[in-house]
């Protein structure tokens, strides 16, 4: 039965039975025996969210294209649990699960607040919300029933018996009853703890079970009930204030038992705020409201804010008591290309954006987004450092510029802490559509323009929007006109590929005799020549290899392919990376002049349309719309081989 042919009755029934499988009440009685069975339920709060992370998968990188750069990053393990929402900060992602192992194992990171640093959309908030999501999604567990705090069944085991239950049982015990519960164990079961009902929970952020929010309050309105709960006023007529039934433990801290709590924008609250979150954490207790003493509770407290909160609050020396029982990990930008361009496309996905994207739109979007991020440093340019984070081979002179990522990180600490957020990037797209409504269409040249506008009307400091035009303006101009360019190319020519590889097997004919100072065979004729200097040069002039370095270049080319050869790798002209940029080069040169006579005509003869006609096909079969293949052709005349 698929979906279009069940009923509403039968998905709800459906539902209600797979439900009825996890749910589960009984007797403490009967769970002793469900734990004696199976103690792997007995988790603590931080153990609880490691598993749930780690049960979606872990993946050993590997040395492949994306993997290379992540293992010089020291990155050797991905998680799936966040794989298909957080792309680039692979290292953040390693900094939180190795917290929540050290947590897990009981270790003083345990004891420990996670706060979350970084700019304004770095994705300090949706981390947390994944965990959030991650624990609704995570099989029930069993809690007292009635209980308020959802406590763990194994507090009603007796102080003096608890070593003999944790032989028998092979957990440890830890934690005690909340107030409200000893009263009820007193009162209602006369002390017989094993008559006490227990039943499966399911964490749920809106039903408020095991998973809280505090949002920054007012300091002057700030009450700590929010945090521990209070005492029911109504019920004092009736009960002495040392009642525990004048209770009301619905504080974020009390919900939050067995599973998590999230302050947002944490150091906007007042400091008895802060202290309430460290003893929580800490102490693994919070004071309970009146005189109550004090209730165990055991969650993961996580915070977050933006950096200049956090140097406010580290700047103040009040604050070493609470500093020292922080782990601080850095959320920062993404910067890396490929990892940005996946970032839009998810907020695409998931929005009702339905409007055209033309080819290479997001990536000139992503490259303004992360070189504003970037800082400047004298051994290259922005960028070429853009290229090598990305983990591309930056060309110059023929050979692949050797600069080490290890060695630009070093040098830009807080790299990836400032710039463009991903926000401005989908509000400049959203402004490109609404210009472009009856074409339905963005494309690099409309979304580079409504950059252009919205840098310029916002509230930057002068320096900032300075530096942000010329990105937009010559940076990005330029190196559009080269993606252009090559794309035009690629429709003019007849079998692209096809041309690519032949000249590439040529190349390699005539280096090779060169080499090895020998003789080419024709491979039509079978003909014995000697190696064409003139074609050998006429490739390598594209890459400025010339003069004496073209000899040395040759030997490189031979030398690499003939080591690929040995691994059993597939020979291709996209194989080594000066010589794929040189073949195309050539290409491009090689149709340059019919390029720009077919684009830039305003009137074409027989020849010349059916050369337009086909460029026109090829580029709507590669990804543009009608709409965008115009505007973009359009801006090739105006801009492209001028005269």
């Amino acid at each position: 039965m698929d979906d279009k042919t069940r009923s509403f009755e039968d998905i709800i029934k459906s539902d209600r039975a797979l439900s009825g499988d996890v749910d589960w009440c009984g007797s403490f009685l009967d769970y002793l025996e469900k734990v004696k069975a199976d103690s792997s339920n007995i988790k603590l709060a931080h153990s609880r969210l490691y598993d749930t992370i780690v049960r979606h998968g872990v993946q050993e990188v590997t040395e492949d294209e994306t993997g290379s750069v992540l293992l010089r990053d020291g990155i050797n393990k991905t998680y799936s649990f966040f794989s298909d929402q957080f792309f680039g900060i692979e290292k953040v992602l390693s900094q939180l699960v190795r917290y929540f192992h050290s947590a897990s194992l009981k270790g003083e990171e345990s004891r420990q607040v996670l706060y979350l640093m970084g700019p304004v959309g770095s994705g300090k908030s949706s981390l947390v919300e994944k965990l959030a999501a991650g624990l609704e999604e995570s099989p029930p567990f069993y809690g007292i029933e009635g209980c308020p705090m959802f406590e763990e069944p194994l507090h009603l085991v007796p102080r003096h018996l608890r070593r003999e239950f944790e032989k028998m049982l092979d957990v440890h015990i830890e934690g005690e009853l909340c107030p409200v519960c000893r009263f009820r164990l007193a009162e209602e079961y006369g002390g017989k703890y094993e008559e006490v009902p227990v039943r499966t929970y399911q964490f749920s952020k809106r039903g408020r079970v095991g998973v809280a929010v505090v949002p920054p309050v007012d300091p002057n309105n700030q009450d700590t009930s929010v945090l521990i709960g209070s005492e029911d006023i109504s019920k004092l007529d009736m009960y002495s204030e040392g009642d525990p039934r004048v209770l009301d433990l619905n504080g974020a801290l009390n919900v939050a038992n067995r599973g998590m709590c999230e302050f947002i924008e944490v150091f906007k609250n007042d400091t008895e705020y802060l202290h309430a979150m460290i003893t929580a954490t800490q102490e693994k207790s919070i004071p309970a409201p009146g005189r109550h003493g004090m209730v165990y509770v055991d969650t993961v407290i996580t915070a977050h804010s933006n950096e200049a909160e956090w140097q406010k609050f580290k700047a103040d020396h009040t604050n070493e008591a609470i500093l020292d029982r922080i782990v601080v990990v850095k959320v920062p930008y993404n910067l890396r290309l490929t990892e940005e361009v996946k970032i839009y496309e998810k907020i695409i996905h998931n929005s009702d954006f339905r409007a055209h994207i033309a080819p290479h739109t997001l990536e000139i979007a992503s490259k303004f987004a992360i070189l504003s991020r970037l800082e400047a440093n004298p051994k290259c340019d922005l960028m070429t450092k853009l290229k090598i984070y990305n983990g591309e081979e930056v060309i110059e002179k023929g050979r692949v510029k050797k600069i080490e990522i290890e060695e630009l990180r070093d040098d830009a600490r807080r790299e990836g802490m400032d710039g463009i957020s991903t926000r401005f990037i989908m509000k400049a797209l959203d402004n490109a559509l609404s210009d472009n409504v009856e074409g339905a269409c963005i494309n690099p040249i409309s979304v580079r323009e409504s950059l252009v506008n919205m840098v310029r009307e916002s509230e930057f400091p002068d320096d900032v929007r300075k530096r942000y035009l010329e990105f937009l303006q010559d940076t990005l101009h330029k190196d559009y006109l080269e993606i252009l360019e090559k794309e035009i190319t690629k429709a003019f020519v007849f079998s692209y590929q096809e041309q690519a590889e032949a000249l590439f097997q040529n190349y390699l004919d005539h280096a090779e005799a060169f080499v090895n100072k020998s003789k080419v065979t024709d491979r039509s004729t079978g003909e014995e020549l000697q190696p064409d200097e003139g074609f050998l040069k006429s490739i390598e002039e594209q890459i400025a290899v010339i003069g004496s370095a073209a000899e040395g270049f040759r030997q490189d080319v031979i030398s690499f392919l003939w080591a690929s050869s040995r691994r059993g790798a597939t020979i291709s002209y996209a194989n080594y990376e000066p010589l794929r940029q040189a073949i195309e080069k050539k290409l491009m040169y090689s149709v340059r002049e019919i390029s720009r006579i077919v684009t830039r005509a305003t009137t074409r003869d027989q020849d010349q349309s059916q050369k337009y006609d086909g460029m026109v096909g090829n580029l709507l079969d590669h990804g543009y719309c009608r709409s965008c293949v115009d505007t973009v052709l359009k801006y090739a005349a105006n801009n492209l081989w001028k005269d």
